[in-house]
């Protein structure tokens, strides 16, 4: 055993031992911890001395008449639920032997001994709204409930199941069902405020944050009204609030699905039979994510960026970054194409194409694959990201904003800092195969160290990183983070000026 760990393990044997003091003697419960909620006992498992509750039901299950429907409150059960093992992940194409099901409004929580209070971290998974689960190995809660924090990941329902307008193929009373999923977000966060108490996590302290699609859920649940009080900061890796349609745009997309479904019957059709459809209908439909939320005028009564500009995040925190080379994991480090509709989350080709032209200018010594991806991120992810952030800090909130520019150094992707890198960095789960493995592991503990500051209501910070300023819209500081870490002021100005007024 290397001394690195055994210090490791005495730092979490000494934070377990404080937690225990506060929380008046501790010793294991046999059978597993138990805990009671709202709507029922839970009896759930340990990890280590972390107090583990998997596949918590939020929500009813939305299956028979609740197919399509927004979520409505779980029924409450009598004795102990058994919550030793995870739920299905929600349905979805290309996840291979993972169990899924339609009936997936679960939450798991990973919780601290002791009383607390103990701040919460609330976890929005990825996978471009159509896949992912809430209990992906990187994901477990562990290592933060050992330091301290409540760790909750949730599920929501996926592609036509949350993200899919089906008033056109249903009828009004189908309206607004595009943002589902949405509501399955907002329906765990009150299942937090709620329970949370009970698995001595802080209602008045709660963290909502996500990565990829999860992130673009955060920051688009910044600029929904009825999400205001469920959260109180916010944490955006790779995000962006601009993944919402028109009402005529989600009915477009409506009516291709339903050209793609033919005439069976969408209420009692099998779910697998949907998934089915949908995988053609992407394949075939000409833009990059049709199905996403949508501006309602209810839920989402206008684009998020705009109520986030008018102040619905006032007096929050927010952590916001992306990845330096984010499109090098879709469109390849080597593609042998200009970037296609299919590419673009956001904006039309040839509007893309408008401002793509000026990149080889911009940056001469950049090969093509490389303008490739940089003019793809910028467009998915790094541009939107900014527009929530600048939103965010104009509607008096405050924020601190990053740049992952760490590469690893073998692998398909070497020499770039692609998409999803960040989830081993800050869940300290880093790669161990790769070259430059050590240096991995030391920026991992980092950024983990910095996001866990963050989760306590602190500024980002860690050993080994400089003074991480916070985010002024003047002179846009951003933490770029790397083997060597530092803080730059207007990091890429002249790309940024490129996109004033394009998305």
């Amino acid at each position: 055993m290397s001394m690195q760990r055994t210090r490791r393990e005495f730092v979490i044997g000494a934070a377990a031992a404080a937690f225990a003091v506060r929380g008046g003697a501790w010793a294991q419960e046999a059978g597993g911890p138990l805990v009671k909620t709202r709507s029922g006992a839970l009896r759930g498992a340990y990890s280590g001395s972390t107090r583990v509750f998997r596949g918590v039901p939020f929500a009813a299950p939305p299956v028979g008449a609740l197919r399509f429907r927004p979520p409505v409150a779980a029924k409450a059960w009598t004795g102990e639920r058994d919550a030793t093992k995870f739920a299905a992940a929600a349905m979805q194409s290309g996840a291979g032997n993972v169990p899924q099901s339609e009936d997936c409004l679960y939450l798991n929580v990973w919780a601290p001994v002791g009383k607390g209070p103990f701040p919460v971290f609330v976890w929005v998974h990825g996978g471009g709204f159509t896949g992912g689960r809430s209990f992906d190995p990187v994901f477990d809660g562990t290592r933060f409930a050992e330091e301290g924090i409540v760790c909750v990941t949730v599920a929501y329902r996926l592609g036509v199941f949350g993200f899919l307008d089906f008033e056109p193929l249903l009828g009004a009373s189908y309206a607004g069902s595009a943002n589902n999923a949405v509501r399955d977000l907002i329906a765990a966060l009150r299942w937090v405020q709620e329970n949370i108490g009970a698995l001595g996590g802080d209602a008045h302290r709660v963290t909502l944050g996500g990565e990829s699609a999860g992130a673009k859920l955060t920051d688009i649940l910044m600029g929904v009204p009825e999400a205001e009080g469920l959260f109180h900061q916010m944490i955006s890796e790779s995000g962006g609030a601009e993944r919402v349609w028109s009402k005529s745009d989600s009915a477009k997309v409506a009516t291709g699905f339903g050209e793609a479904w033919g005439k069976g019957d969408l209420l009692t059709a099998p779910a697998g039979a949907l998934i089915e459809t949908q995988k053609s209908f992407l394949a075939a439909w000409p833009q990059h994510f049709p199905l996403r939320a949508q501006v309602d005028g209810a839920l989402i009564p206008r684009l998020p960026v705009e109520t986030i500009t008018q102040g619905s995040t006032r007096g929050k925190r927010l952590l916001i970054g992306t990845n330096r080379d984010e499109s090098a994991s879709f469109i390849g480090p080597h593609p042998q194409k200009d970037p296609t509709a299919g590419d673009l989350g956001n904006m039309s080709l040839s509007h893309f194409d408008a401002v793509y032209a000026k990149y080889a200018v911009l940056y001469p010594e950049l090969t093509p694959e490389r303008l490739r991806i940089r003019g793809v991120t910028a467009e998915e992810y790094w541009i939107p990201s900014m527009r929530v952030l600048d939103a965010h800090v104009k509607g008096g909130g405050k924020a601190w904003d990053y740049r992952l520019d760490f590469t690893e150094s073998s692998g398909r992707l070497e020499g770039y800092a692609y998409h999803s890198l960040d989830n081993g960095l800050v869940w300290a789960k880093p790669h161990a195969e790769v070259g430059n493995a050590a240096a991995e592991a030391m920026l991992s503990g980092q950024v983990h160290a910095a996001w866990r500051a963050f989760l306590r209501g602190e500024a980002p910070a860690a050993a080994g990183l400089p003074v991480w300023p916070a985010y002024r819209s003047e002179t846009r500081e951003t933490m770029i983070l790397n083997a060597q870490s530092h803080v730059e002021s207007k990091p890429q100005e002249a790309e940024m000026r490129l996109w004033d007024g394009v998305l």
